[in-house]
């Protein structure tokens, strides 16, 4: 496992738990907004934390956390991410995977084995856009994972970072169909903090209202809607 980081401890990210962040390293999308850009190349000599130091610190925190989130980077495209998790569990641990959906195979296997408890989705935007958000072309790939997710039978949710420079109120009414029947849809206000492109760190975010706005366009589409707004 290629490991960049490791929060210890966070009431936040995993919901109803207490978990610690295990971020990998590398990602397979390019989202200009990205808040994480140290952790996109496949290799950063800087950011590199042993996988028995992450697990060492795991058996130390047995019945004093509830489950770990793994994410990235897209910790999907890590060729051992299996045996990781295996080891995760044995502690008995609860496991989150944040996912862009970009490698439905592992993601089912994860899944059929009964490896991942939570499932948190990236949804870029709408198809047509997706290539110019992230540089990934493949919506047949993304539906594919949309739909084992929706029918997984685990907690999950689908969420989406939203800025003025990528979309528009009305593409939440096709987002809502991609993922129409979804349990739960986050909506996330952007950031203009840390970003892989440097002209988007002062870019424009929507107001709160305009946030609110999005929520009532997806809303018909899916169970519930939440928004996380620009913090």
């Amino acid at each position: 496992m290629k490991i960049a980081g490791l929060v210890r401890s966070s009431l936040i990210d995993y919901p109803g738990k207490i978990a610690a962040i295990v971020f990998t390293q590398g990602c397979n999308f390019r989202c200009a907004f990205c808040h994480n850009p140290d952790l996109i190349p496949l290799e950063n000599k800087q950011l590199n934390i042993p996988e028995q130091e992450v697990i060492d610190f795991l058996k130390t925190r047995v019945g004093k956390l509830d489950g770990v989130v793994i994410t990235g980077g897209e910790p999907l495209i890590q060729k051992d991410i299996e045996g990781f998790i295996g080891k995760i569990k044995k502690l008995g641990f609860s496991v989150k995977i944040d996912t862009n959906g970009s490698n439905p195979l592992i993601l089912e296997t994860l899944i059929k084995k009964k490896m991942v408890d939570y499932i948190a989705m990236d949804i870029k935007g709408t198809y047509g856009k997706y290539e110019d958000i992230c540089a990934y072309p493949n919506k047949n790939v993304i539906q594919r994972s949309i739909d084992i997710i929706k029918n997984c039978g685990l907690p999950y949710e689908f969420r989406t970072t939203v800025l003025p420079m990528f979309h528009e109120q009305q593409d939440f009414h096709e987002v809502g169909e991609m993922i129409r029947g979804a349990k739960l849809y986050t909506i996330q206000g952007f950031r203009p903090q840390i970003t892989l492109d440097p002209e988007l760190a002062t870019a424009k975010s929507f107001t709160e209202l305009q946030l609110q706005e999005i929520a009532a366009t997806i809303s018909p589409y899916v169970e519930k809607v939440v928004i996380h707004p620009n913090l």
